[in-house]
C-alpha cells in the first residue's frame, strides 16, 4: 500500500488543517518576508511540477503580499535545483519545490553532490497524483493488454518517453517494464511537456504522462489515454482504468511534490513557510486551481512529509536494484 491510499490523504488533510490554522496564528514576522522569495524548480516550464510550483509560487505571493518568483535550474532528474537550494541561506529567501525523483535520486545515487537526508528539510507536502499512460491518437493500442502486447512481440523497438532519468515518469515507464515483461527503449527529455511534445508527434510510442502535462492533451484529444497509475481511479478521469485493473495486479506510482528548504533554516521560518502553504491548500479557489491543472491534493506537514520522503527513499533502495533498474 502507498502512503497515499485515500483514507490517509482524508485523515492527513483533516490533520493539516488544524495544524496549519493553529501554525499561522501562532507565528509572525514583521520582517518576513521583506524582500523578493525564489521558488527554485528542477524541472523545466510546463512540466507537472512546473505548474503546481507555479500555481503554489503565485498563491504564496498573494498571500504574503510580497513578490515570489520561480527559477527553473532544469537538469540532472531535479538534483541540480537540490544542490543549489541546499547550500543556500537559511533565511527562507530561497525554496525548493520538488517531487519523489529527488527521493529516487537519493536511493539510487550515493554521489550526488548533497545529502538528500542532511542538507535539505522535507516542509510541507502539497499533491499526490498519479500518472496517466498515454500514446497518439492513431496508435494502434487501445488498451493496456494491447500495449503490453505489441510491445512483447516488438522487444527493444518501442520508446517511452520521460522527462529525465531518475526522474518519477521515468521510474512508472521502468517498472511497468519490469511488471509487463517488456522491453522498451527510454528516451528521456528536458521536461515533461517536452516529452509529451513527442508522442504528440508520433515520434514516441508512449509515456506515463504527469496528470497536469497529460490531463489537458488527453482532455483535448491531442493524446489517448490507455490508463492511470495509482491503486483507485483518478477523480478526474473516473473513466480511465488503473494499471491493476487493465492488467498490472501490481502496479502502483504515485508523483508527490513538495516543499523543500536548505537545513540551515532557522525553525520558525520553516514552520512560517510550512503552515503558508497549508493555509493556502485550505483556500477553495487554490485548491479549484490546482484540480483544474490536474493535481490531486495531499497537504502533509512537515512531519508526515519528512516520514514519506524517507520511507520513499528507503522503498526505491528496495526497488531499483531488485528490478534491475538502471538509472544511468
Amino acid at each position: 500500500m502507498t502512503p497515499f491510499s485515500s483514507v490517509l490523504v482524508k485523515r492527513v488533510a483533516a490533520l493539516a488543517s488544524l495544524v496549519s490554522l493553529a501554525l499561522y496564528a501562532s507565528i509572525s514576522f514583521a520582517a518576513y518576508p521583506e524582500k523578493v522569495v525564489k521558488v527554485v524548480i528542477g524541472y523545466g516550464p510546463g512540466s507537472s511540477t512546473d505548474i503546481v510550483g507555479r500555481l503554489i509560487a503565485q498563491g504564496l505571493a498573494e498571500q504574503w503580499k510580497q513578490a515570489v518568483i520561480v527559477e527553473n535550474k532544469a537538469g540532472a532528474a531535479g538534483n541540480i535545483a537540490a544542490d543549489f537550494v541546499s547550500k543556500s541561506a537559511g533565511d527562507g529567501y530561497t525554496i525548493l519545490f520538488a517531487q519523489n525523483g529527488l527521493a529516487i535520486s537519493v536511493a539510487a545515487n550515493p554521489k550526488l553532490p548533497f545529502d538528500g537526508t542532511k542538507d535539505l528539510i522535507p516542509a510541507v507536502g502539497v499533491t499526490a497524483t498519479p500518472h496517466i499512460l498515454v500514446v497518439h491518437p492513431s496508435s494502434p493500442y487501445k488498451s493496456v493488454a494491447e500495449l503490453i502486447a505489441g510491445a512483447k512481440a516488438n522487444p527493444g523497438k518501442m520508446s517511452f518517453s520521460s522527462s529525465g532519468i531518475g526522474n518519477s515518469d521515468h521510474m512508472a515507464g521502468e517498472l511497468f517494464k519490469v511488471l509487463a515483461g517488456v522491453q522498451a527503449v527510454h528516451v528521456p527529455y528536458k521536461s515533461g511537456s517536452l516529452a509529451a511534445t513527442d508522442v504528440v508527434g508520433g515520434q514516441i510510442d508512449y509515456y506515463f504522462a504527469g496528470m497536469p502535462v497529460g490531463l489537458p492533451l488527453y482532455k483535448g484529444g491531442r493524446l489517448k489515454a490507455l490508463a492511470v497509475t495509482s491503486s483507485a481511479r483518478y477523480s478526474g478521469a473516473t473513466e480511465l482504468p488503473t494499471l491493476q485493473e487493465a492488467a498490472l495486479k501490481d502496479y502502483e506510482m504515485t508523483l508527490w511534490q513538495g516543499v523543500f528548504l536548505p537545513a540551515n533554516t532557522t525553525p520558525d521560518i520553516a514552520s512560517f513557510i510550512g503552515a503558508s502553504v497549508l493555509k493556502l491548500l485550505e483556500d477553495p479557489a487554490m485548491r479549484e486551481r490546482l484540480t483544474k491543472a490536474g493535481a490531486q491534493l495531499a497537504p502533509l506537514p512537515r512531519e508526515r512529509f519528512t516520514s514519506l520522503y524517507l520511507a520513499d527513499i528507503v522503498r526505491w533502495k528496495r526497488i531499483i536494484p531488485a528490478a534491475g533498474i538502471k538509472l544511468e
